[in-house]
């Protein structure tokens, strides 16, 4: 390990800090390592180094036509938050006997899991055969999904009504059929973070003025909000919110008996030995609990991924069928990659809610859980009879968590609580951008994992208050809350050509720390040649031999799952999961 990569990530470890007092009283004994590396053997010096190794780089600039940096230390708040969740979690598995004394997570590592259904994605194979080409699109300019104005204004929309969206452009003047062509890159902005929009529909709207289209948003029920240049937030909520269950003596738990657990149908082939939930080393925290969940997209399922990587098993309830985006392109097998990124290893139980018996279902599983999960829209769960009350009367002990999109901060009724809208509701997407851009979400989908990781550390810090207490409780998160962890400036930075990615004769090269504090010394060296005539290697190799580092920019997921330096952080595609994974991001001791 270099000087430079033993140096701690100084966000991370803020964000680590924070998390843990607010796990308060905190769960001391575990000693935190924490780098920027970790089992990637490669030498990242910094946030920007991880960022173009790993591939989100790539990610952030596929919109926009090439790998551009987030002007946020992403990596490092993710990295920041699965530390909180390993320490933490190394406390409740102490409390329940235990010894575990070191937990290990890098900034790296936290790249990978943020970059997980993309790389997925980018590596799906249908059988036997080889990851499709399509899987990973090319860079697509003028692929956001931001409007602009006639009157100067941008603003992001949301829906996921194919009807309200077609009925939003025929307001503003587009036919049907031309509204129709931007239905499908609107929503795959999710999966492949580009959104082509016909020319048709950004000129339909520069042709209006703001009021017109805050007037056909409200008129069809569309989602609609304004992007302003601010990146510090007014509002900065905290992560989560816990409210203990009422102080009596726990219930016994239902004798109604568990509706039995099936193994998983025909859409999804049963789990491998080494991700099913009774296969989990009995060493990890967490093992012997159990979470249930109703979730969906990304923002829940995420959140019951990092508990089952942490030992829980986790009951994953669906509708009659199975959850529609099981079906999402592309496959890896007969099952989603992106969907099985988020889900490997869950058990399945259909249950259909709309209906008594379903609701009992789900009642049941609870008074046998120690967690349940869901990221309903507001309201929902009071309507259906299974808001924190319901379930916490049968079972005190039961840690009940709600990860929302907005939380409070917008009244009871938010817009959609959808990633790209929270980007622009907590400043965040003004500060992913530099100043002499305009401001926009990026659409690889930031506040997604951020939420999905901050509702699981909201569950660990509830269930070590368990472990002292006897005592469940509500745990109340959101997006909004998730993106708040981000630090940015006052006002959004500003950077030199050093601070972009340089191009080189077959990729890209990212400018080390030292290169970019010594901007005369990389300048005489790159102005001497044309850096199109040298390959990113031997670029690399030149800048080293001047003593200013490089990272090679990562534009092809699909080749980290046979990069030797990934091996232990990556685990390639095998017959039964059909993609690449980041494995685990933490190693207990």
């Amino acid at each position: 390990m270099s000087p430079r990569t033993a140096v701690r990530p100084v966000v991370a470890a803020a964000v680590a800090d924070r998390l843990l007092r607010h796990t308060a009283p905190g769960v001391p004994g575990t000693r935190l390592v924490l780098d920027w590396a970790g089992p990637v053997g490669m030498d990242l010096p910094d946030e920007r180094a991880v960022q173009a190794a790993c591939g989100l780089m790539h990610l952030h600039g596929r919109a926009t036509g090439g790998p551009a940096p987030l002007a946020v230390d992403y990596a490092s708040v993710v990295a920041g938050v699965l530390a909180a969740q390993g320490v933490t979690a190394a406390g409740i598995g102490r409390a329940r006997g235990l010894d575990l004394r070191e937990v290990r997570t890098s900034v790296a590592q936290g790249a990978l899991l943020a970059a997980g259904q993309y790389l997925a994605a980018a590596t799906a194979r249908e059988g036997d055969g080889p990851p499709p080409t399509t899987a990973a699109p090319e860079p697509c300019a003028g692929g956001l999904a931001t409007l602009e104005t006639c009157d100067g204004a941008r603003v992001e929309v949301e829906t996921l009504d194919p009807l309200a969206w077609r009925e939003f452009w025929t307001r503003l003047g587009v036919p049907p059929a031309v509204a129709g062509r931007g239905w499908l890159p609107f929503q795959q902005r999710f999966a492949t973070a580009v959104c082509p929009l016909p020319d048709e529909l950004r000129a339909a709207a520069r042709r209006r003025t703001l009021p017109d289209l805050r007037a056909a948003a409200y008129d069809t029920g569309v989602s609609l909000l304004t992007l302003g240049t601010d990146p510090d937030p007014a509002v900065r909520p905290e992560p989560w919110r816990f409210t203990p269950a009422p102080a009596v003596p726990p219930a016994p738990r239902r004798g109604t008996p568990v509706p039995a657990v099936p193994p998983v149908p025909r859409w999804g082939t049963p789990p491998p030995a080494h991700a099913a939930p009774d296969a989990l080393p009995r060493s990890l925290p967490l093992a012997g609990l159990r979470v249930v969940e109703s979730t969906r997209r990304v923002q829940g399922p995420l959140a019951g991924h990092v508990l089952r990587m942490l030992g829980a098993e986790v009951i994953r309830i669906e509708p009659p069928g199975g959850d529609p985006m099981r079906w999402l392109p592309p496959l890896a097998g007969d099952t989603s990659a992106r969907f099985t990124a988020l889900n490997a290893g869950k058990r399945v139980v259909e249950a259909d809610l709309t209906t008594a018996r379903g609701r009992e279902t789900v009642r049941a599983l609870a008074a046998e859980a120690d967690a349940f999960v869901h990221n309903w829209a507001p309201g929902k769960a009071g309507r259906l009879g299974l808001d924190a009350p319901d379930l916490l009367s049968a079972r005190p002990a039961l840690v009940y968590a709600w990860a929302s999109g907005f939380g409070d901060t917008l009244g009871d009724r938010p817009p959609l609580g959808t990633d790209y809208l929270a980007q622009v509701h907590s400043g965040l997407a003004a500060a992913v951008r530099p100043a002499d851009e305009p401001p926009a979400p990026s659409l690889m989908t930031l506040t997604d994992v951020l939420g999905g990781l901050v509702c699981a550390q909201g569950v660990l810090a509830a269930l070590a208050h368990r472990e002292r207490t006897g005592r469940g409780g509500r745990v109340d998160s959101s997006l909004v809350s998730a993106a708040a962890l981000v630090p940015r400036p006052a006002h959004r930075v500003r950077w030199t050509a050093r601070d972009r990615p340089l191009r080189t004769a077959d990729g890209h090269l990212y400018l080390g720390p030292e290169a970019r504090a010594n901007p005369e010394a990389a300048r005489r060296l790159l102005e001497r040649a044309d850096r199109s005539a040298r390959t990113t290697d031997e670029w690399t190799h030149r800048l080293a031999a001047a003593g200013l580092t490089a990272t090679p920019v990562r534009t092809d997921l699909a080749a980290l799952a046979d990069d030797p330096a990934f091996e232990a952080a990556v685990a390639p595609p095998d017959p039964l999961i059909g993609h690449a994974r980041p494995h685990a991001p933490w190693e207990f001791a």
